[in-house]
């Protein structure tokens, strides 16, 4: 890092690559080598935000505070609004007008993202999301043990990811034929990200079509 480096971009997992979570220390090391670089500290939790970790945004998981962060996606529950929320060191160089979104901040999503903000704080949702995520990793892991196609179970919170030896692509059209959509990303790697308000039946009905699916190949 030089010093006409400006900022340091992280998501703290990285959704779209496979859900990799980072190894210990990596975020806190982050953070270092920015604050002695004197560079900024993003992350993008536009995917981990909102409780899909567990916590309303996935760097208390870490204990690692960014100078900024975005956040979109679950934000307004489905509605499009996007954010960005920065500390006291990033936030001092904005003035009035230096900044603007065509679509963030209407009456409209605005008030859907209150909402969502209450409901996920006070009605069990963190709650649910990390019983249900501890649930449903330790079910497929137990799957995974029985079978050479799966690499790895990974995840938090109900953000999981499974890395397959082969047939990820089969395996999204054998869920889609059950009525179950799961995407396939990084080429070999099922992504689950279900509702936070998943229940143990919905869970069960994944778990036992993976075992079914699994026994296919």
């Amino acid at each position: 890092m030089g010093e006409d480096t400006a900022a340091v971009i992280l998501e703290p997992i990285q959704g779209e690559s496979g859900v990799v979570t980072p190894p210990d220390g990596y975020l806190a090391r982050a953070k270092e080598i920015c604050r002695r670089e004197g560079a900024l500290l993003i992350f993008d939790e536009i995917q981990t935000g909102m409780g899909r970790t567990g916590t309303l945004f996935a760097y208390e998981q870490f204990g690692v505070e960014p100078d900024v962060m975005v956040l979109a996606k679950g934000l307004a529950g489905g509605l499009p609004m996007g954010a960005c929320l920065a500390g006291e060191r990033a936030a001092s160089v904005f003035e009035p007008g230096s900044h603007a979104s065509t679509f963030g901040g209407n009456p409209l999503v605005s008030s859907a993202a209150c909402a969502v903000l209450k409901t996920t704080l006070e009605d069990g949702v963190l709650d649910n999301c990390v019983t249900m995520g501890e649930y449903f990793m330790k079910e497929l892991r137990r799957i995974a043990d029985t079978t050479d196609v799966v690499r790895e179970v990974r995840g938090m919170g109900l953000m999981i990811g499974i890395d397959m030896e082969r047939g990820g692509p089969e395996a999204v059209d054998a869920f889609r034929e059950r009525d179950i959509l799961v995407n396939c990303t990084a080429d070999r790697v099922l992504r689950f990200l279900p509702p936070l308000i998943v229940t143990k039946e919905e869970v069960d009905t994944v778990i036992s079509a993976f075992e079914d699916i699994i026994g296919e190949m």
